[in-house]
């Protein structure tokens, strides 16, 4: 029953079916997963004395009156008539629906629907929902779309919901040790429920059901990954970097290095994210590990998402390996065709030790010799696909994944469950805290005299904008703004425009530009979030700061105060929201990007993190990862505790778990054909 095509339930048919499948609803099984996003309750009516104007509510009431007609216009014509309950009497107006209106007869009650406006005794309802009494009910409301309204997918959903039982994955122990309710029930009460406890009894069930696949399925993998032989790293040079380095490193940079090393010495394969707040020093981490994969005889490989951040690399990494005899390979997409072809040899021969670039780097004729180890840095910048596929290059290649986006711990084991995790949230010595203020437009001249002095003395400065271009909101525009400061208040200065609807040539010279000082003042979007280190920069303006969510404020802040100067961040807002004022306060008290990161899930929810499908999160139906934080932890309890008794999910009670878990990571580009 489940798998039946959707065109063949009854009063669907092939034209209305069409439009189910736009909703992604093609069979049984998918129609009753397309949960309702809300309910309307006419299972309890108020009276009419007690009804709340403007708020939605159900009214039982007997008609009172004939339906007069009201010709307004020649395109609008009113149908009112009076009900009443023991309580009071209420007008029901209709616009252009004779039909309804006929539907009443006098003498006879009706539940109706709607919101209630007027005071004192003259009370009415306009264009209300009407039933028969005896479907005082609480109905379902399902997202629609053109021509498919609710009340059609709640009778569909009505012609099957009885005659299907869900096979229900959670071992029988999961489901009495956290007092969920059976999954047949949840389905069928999460539609149709008896009473408001039964939705949320039954949301509570869905909901840990898909917080408890997503977690069991990472962990599956990582035990998966656990088992895999990596390429075995017989000696360890790393003491040997170290001492060549001209700073000392943190204590969670060692720490890092030394989860990492003991991965690539002990046999297994590597699988780790090394997450570190903007500005901690992942770079020499990420050089530490290819050093000592060169050492022992291998290549490494190092893939960033812009051209001018693989040159920055590139530079940085000579740096690091000058007078060892490493050899380093740029490979980006602008290298000429003749030098791309020299370096493709060379990297097959072993000629080359380390290749740095960008999306290049896994075209199908990038052939290694002899690969041990991949890193990918600014990891949300791609997707799941393009760091597997650089990956398998090579067998048994170890994968070092870098991110200076903080994740909160409950996102991270979502995200990134199937890795192990490494943290830095700790900045090198030298590295100057940046002060951040916020303030309103009447601070602006202030503001841009505060740029000045920094710019006469030799400085950079960075303006943000929410905006490419003008449009008929208030926000500011890059375009628009940086005309009108080049012309006007900085026209003394070199003003200079980047945003991301400009050519990759174009931004990568405007980059280029502002790196070596010809640029003063840069105007931007957001599409420096990810960017190049300037040491030069200290001072970070950005506008209509309420426009951004406080990790996206938080990235780009951290384009600044990367060298000796001390730096500023300025927030510019007329915002008069309390809860948006609150969300700067946050970032103003501190740098520290995962207490950021955790108020940012608070206050805006999971969006900010996971922007695309590329991390692989999984789009809950049910699940709220803000509100449903101590039901994900039940359920990640439940997952650690039945994958470590049952790795690979052998037991008879697991078989339905483990295809249900395969079937997930199939679908969400996370598993291959092991």
């Amino acid at each position: 029953m489940n798998n039946i095509d959707i065109k063949y339930i009854k009063g669907v048919g092939e034209k209305r079916a069409e439009r189910f499948r736009t909703l992604g609803l093609t069979d049984v099984n998918t129609l009753l997963q397309f949960y309702p996003r809300g309910y309307e309750d006419w299972s309890c009516p108020v009276d009419i004395y007690d009804a709340v104007c403007e708020q939605n509510c159900c009214i039982k009431a007997k008609v009172i009156s004939p339906v007069e007609e009201h010709r307004v216009r020649s395109n609008m014509i009113l149908y009112k008539t009076l009900v009443s309950d023991n309580t009071g009497v209420l007008e029901v107006v209709f616009y252009n629906s004779k039909y309804t209106a006929q539907r009443l007869v006098v003498g006879e009650k009706y539940l109706f629907f709607g919101k209630i406006s007027g005071i004192g005794s003259h009370r009415q309802i306009s264009s209300p929902k009407i039933a028969a009494c005896e479907s005082a009910v609480i109905r379902p409301i399902y997202r629609t779309v053109a021509g498919l309204p609710s009340s059609v997918i709640e009778k569909t959903v009505a012609q099957v919901i009885d005659r299907v039982d869900f096979e229900d994955f959670l071992p029988s122990h999961i489901i009495e040790d956290n007092r969920l309710c059976d999954i047949n029930f949840a389905v069928k009460n999460i539609h149709f429920p008896k009473d408001v406890e039964s939705v949320e009894v039954s949301r509570r069930r869905l909901a840990f059901d898909e917080l408890f696949l997503v977690t069991a399925a990472m962990k599956f993998k990582r035990f998966h990954n656990l088992k895999k032989q990596g390429i075995q790293l017989k000696k360890d040079y790393i003491g040997e970097f170290v001492k060549r380095l001209p700073f000392t490193l943190t204590a969670q940079q060692q720490k890092a290095i030394g989860e990492c090393t003991q991965d690539m010495t002990s046999g297994r394969l590597m699988n780790r994210l090394l997450q570190g707040d903007v500005g901690s020093g992942k770079t020499v981490v990420g050089a530490a590990l290819l050093y000592n994969a060169v050492r022992n005889g291998y290549q490494g490989a190092l893939m960033v998402p812009t051209e001018i951040l693989a040159e920055q690399h590139y530079e940085n990494l000579s740096k690091f390996f000058v007078g060892t005899g490493i050899n380093l390979a740029l490979l980006t997409g602008s290298v000429t065709k003749s030098n791309k072809n020299k370096i493709k040899q060379a990297l097959l021969d072993g000629q080359v030790d380390i290749l740095i670039g960008t999306h290049a780097l896994i075209e199908d004729d990038v052939v290694f010799k002899n690969l041990a180890i991949v890193i990918t840095d600014e990891q949300h910048r791609f997707g799941v696909a393009q760091r597997t596929s650089l990956a398998k290059k090579q067998d048994n290649v170890h994968m070092l994944v870098m991110s200076a986006t903080p994740i909160p711990r409950t996102m991270s084991l979502i995200i990134y469950g199937d890795l192990d995790i490494s943290t830095i949230n700790t900045l090198p010595k030298g590295r100057q805290p940046i002060e951040t203020y916020c303030v309103t437009n009447n601070y602006r001249q202030r503001v841009y005299s505060y740029i000045k002095k920094h710019l006469d003395a030799g400085r950079q400065a960075y303006i943000v904008c929410p905006l490419v271009e003008k449009t008929e909101s208030d926000l500011i525009s890059a375009e628009e703004h940086a005309q009108n400061l080049s012309s006007g208040e900085f026209k003394d200065y070199c003003v200079g425009l980047i945003h991301g609807k400009m050519k990759s040539t174009q931004k990568d010279r405007v980059m280029r530009e502002f790196l070596n000082g010809k640029i003063q003042l840069l105007i931007s979007t957001t599409v420096i979030e990810v960017g190049i280190d300037v040491k030069n920069a200290v001072i970070m303006v950005i506008e209509n700061a309420e426009r951004f969510g406080l990790s996206q404020l938080h990235q780009l802040r951290g384009r600044i105060g990367r060298g000796e100067y001390k730096s500023t961040c300025i927030l510019i807002t007329d915002t008069k929201n309390s809860e948006t004022k609150k969300r700067l306060d946050v970032i103003c008290g501190t740098t520290d990007g995962f207490k950021i990161a955790d108020e940012d899930l608070k206050l805006r929810g999971p969006g900010d993190f996971c922007g695309g499908r590329q991390h692989g999160l999984p789009e809950f139906k049910v699940a709220d990862l803000v509100n449903d934080l101590e039901l994900f932890r039940l359920a990640a309890k439940a997952a650690d505790r039945v994958i470590s008794s049952d790795s690979q999910l052998k037991k008879p009670e697991n078989n339905l778990l483990r295809r249900k878990i395969i079937a997930f990571l199939r679908q969400t580009a996370k598993y291959g054909q092991n």
